[in-house]
């Protein structure tokens, strides 16, 4: 019976404390400024063909995060303008990463827009960076 309080009294005061923790340790990660990305490469207006092989490009700042390892960074596409992005392009790559070679798909657009997103588990939210002002043409095959 003695067990059963004393496991009750323990419970309590880790659910009272637990808010307390959670803020502690998150300060102690010494995440600060914010993620921003800049594409370079297709430029504005480039025409892409299915099937060629084409440098994405940016340039980004990324926020400090004491555990990079947690981190990851993705580029979707958008084939309406940047209304929608359904398909991830890139797999998940080390947030340190630039660029990616990719093979352009067999999806005709007038309006392709890449998105670079940013994000770390747990610690930093998938932070997007859509490129709207960077709209380039995926020829028609």
């Amino acid at each position: 019976m003695k067990t059963h309080k004393l496991f009750s009294t323990l419970l309590v005061v880790a659910f009272a404390l637990a808010p307390q923790l959670l803020n502690t340790s998150r300060g102690m990660l010494a995440v600060s400024g914010g993620y921003s990305a800049t594409l370079i490469s297709p430029t504005i207006g480039q025409v892409v063909h299915p099937g060629q092989h084409v440098r994405i490009q940016w340039k980004d700042t990324l926020p400090t995060v004491r555990y990079v390892a947690w981190c990851e960074m993705e580029v979707w596409l958008s084939l309406d303008g940047g209304r929608t992005f359904t398909m991830c392009v890139t797999p998940i790559l080390n947030p340190k990463t630039t660029y990616f070679d990719w093979t352009v798909p067999n999806t005709p657009s007038n309006a392709a827009v890449l998105d670079v997103r940013f994000g770390c588990d747990g610690w930093y939210p998938e932070s997007y960076s859509p490129q709207a002002g960077s709209t380039f043409v995926i020829a028609q095959n």
